[in-house]
């Protein structure tokens, strides 16, 4: 060994340094070398753990994300579900009470006309009713004034002795008929 030291000694130092630095240079490297070993040896696995948990729960985070989304989106399609079936139920109420007005109008109106035409009748049947009633005045006052009017004209054209010899001649011809018991 002390061969290779002397050659190594007596040969030209490489970059310009001696020789005792470029061996305090390899022995530095070689530490460099043993601590990096001894480093990763002994940190290598507990960063590595470390970085495969951190992975691990960001891919659980990830998944979570994702669970959350997709319910997220159920949620929705049932919202707009329920919307749209809120929807239907609106216009299926708002048909029917359309449908009810319409068949409360065309009663009420039915009914309304129904009144009117009774009105009508009953209106009708009241002015025949004073037609006849007052045709039946009329006929009592001609009549009257009639019989005022004979009974005025009898004074004047019969006198006493017509008026008996008619007399007599209405006992006679009730006396001439027969009575039917």
């Amino acid at each position: 060994m002390n061969t290779i030291l002397l050659s190594i000694h007596e040969s030209a130092p490489p970059f310009g340094m001696d020789m005792t630095t470029v061996i305090n240079a390899g022995v530095s490297l070689f530490n460099v070398a043993i601590l990096a070993a001894a480093l990763a040896f002994l940190l290598y696995r507990p960063v590595r753990n470390i970085l495969h948990k951190r992975t691990e729960k960001i891919q659980k985070q990830l998944q979570l994300a994702e669970e959350e989304m997709t319910r997220a989106m159920e949620m929705r399609q049932e919202y707009e579900q329920k919307l749209e079936e809120v929807e239907r139920e609106r216009d299926e109420i708002l048909s029917e009470a359309r449908k009810q007005a319409t068949e409360t109008s065309r009663r009420l109106l039915s009914d309304a006309k129904a009144e009117a035409d009774a009105v009508k009748e009953r209106a009708a049947q009241n002015v025949e009713m004073e037609w006849e009633r007052a045709e039946s005045e009329m006929r009592t006052a001609i009549i009257d004034v009639s019989a005022v009017m004979a009974e005025k004209f009898v004074k004047l054209a019969i006198n006493k002795q017509t008026h008996d010899s008619l007399f007599e001649e209405a006992v006679s011809d009730l006396e001439a008929m027969s009575w039917k018991d």
